[in-house]
Formats: structure tokens, sequence, C-alpha cells
């Protein structure tokens, strides 16, 4: 199921479109002024926007495009317009839209292209974050979390968090994490990852939370659901 914001200011077309979706098991909401599309698009989560490119006989859908790229805002975008001139797809695609349909189109082929860039845009995101039970990580905004509960950490915090849950269930040695973690080709007989480790597991655990990081005595790590021979 997918969450479809709709931004089209023609009724009977937006509710061609939404029904069209809600029909094959989606959210679809319809958002047919201005305003309330721009401020829709930005606060609320979509997995795809469906925005006409012109909304009514002064405002141009791609100033909400150019708006939410701006704002940093990935989602994928499908531009639907009458104005089907090569260079108008290219100013649409150029301002970010992700695809552009000329009017009148066929529903079949909008859904059609509606699934191909849902599709490509959760193989991104799953390719940005890694994740073991409840905990993920993702590799773009560097952010972590536990459940809903967010956990701050310092750089190399994150590179070693970010190794481990790359290779999860993987008993990793010290000697391998001094190379990929801190880019040492040689032990400095300290404590270092075992004060480091022991660091990022009180912020990984909470009090009542899985524990998640095991030590494999005499070796190295594991991150892993279940302690080393349970």
């Amino acid at each position: 199921m997918w969450r479809c914001l709709v931004i089209e200011d023609d009724l009977e077309n937006a509710r061609y479109i939404a029904d069209g979706l809600r029909a094959q098991g989606h959210v679809a909401v319809i958002a047919a002024e201005p305003g309330e599309a721009l401020r829709r698009a930005t606060a609320e989560d979509w997995d795809v926007v469906v925005l006409d490119r012109m909304l009514g006989p002064r405002v141009d859908g791609l100033n909400i495009l150019q708006t939410m790229r701006g704002l940093g805002l990935r989602t994928p975008v499908l531009v639907l317009s009458a104005l089907s001139a090569l260079d108008e797809r290219v100013r649409g695609l150029k301002a970010g839209g992700d695809d552009y349909l000329g009017k009148p189109f066929a529903f079949s082929e909008l859904a059609a292209r509606i699934e191909a860039l849902v599709r490509r845009s959760r193989a991104g995101e799953e390719a940005r974050l890694l994740q073991m039970a409840d905990l993920r990580l993702d590799l773009v905004s560097r952010q972590a979390r536990r459940g809903a509960r967010p956990i701050a950490l310092k750089p190399r915090e994150f590179r070693l968090l970010a190794y481990l849950m790359m290779h999860p269930e993987q008993v990793l040695t010290r000697t391998m994490l001094l190379e990929a973690v801190w880019d040492y080709r040689f032990d400095p007989q300290t404590n270092l990852i075992d004060v480091q480790v022991s660091r990022l597991r009180q912020k990984v655990q909470a009090l009542g939370e899985a524990p998640l990081i095991h030590t494999v005595r005499g070796v190295g790590y594991r991150l892993g659901l279940r302690p080393e021979g349970a």
C-alpha cells in the first residue's frame, strides 16, 4: 500500500486518479488548492506525488516541485501536463520531476509509471538503510534509531556501528575493526576497541532493550539477535 498525494485542481480528473489508486488498495489524498498542496507535500510523508503542471490560470505546479526539492525532499513526483512538447517535458524533469506524463492519459499507464517510481525509490531507500531488529541506521542522514528512540552518535561511533550492521551475525575480530573503522594497519596494544564498543553498546542498548552487540571472548564482537552459543 502506498500513500499518494494527488495535486490537481480539476476535481473530476483528481477523483479519477484517486479512485483508481484506491481501487488498487492505496491511500490517495487530493489537494486541489495550491497553498494546501504545498503544505501537504512538504509537511507529510508520501510514497509518491502526482502533480498537475498547471494549477489554475496563474500557478505553475513546478513551483511546488522546486520548493520540495529545495527542502531536500526526495519524494518521487510524477508530473502531469497537457504541455507535452519536448522542451516542456525537459523543463519538468529539470525542475526535479521523476517522470512526466502528457494529458490525456490512460490510467493503466499512470499506475504503471507510479509503480515504477515507488519501486525505484524504495530500492534506493533500502540501499541507504541498515537494520537489525528495531535498530535502524540511515547512511545518508547519518541518523540512528532504536525503535522510536533516536541515538546520538559521534562520527567514530557511527562508523563502528555501520561496520557492525554491514556484517550482521558475523564475528568481527579486533584487527578487522581497527582496519575498517580506525584505518590502523597495526595493533596499538591498547583497549581502544573495547572502550569504544562499550560506549556504543550503552547508547544502542537502553534499559529493557534486548542486547544486540555481543562479545566473542578472545576474538572480537558480533552484532546479532542472540548471544554467541545461544
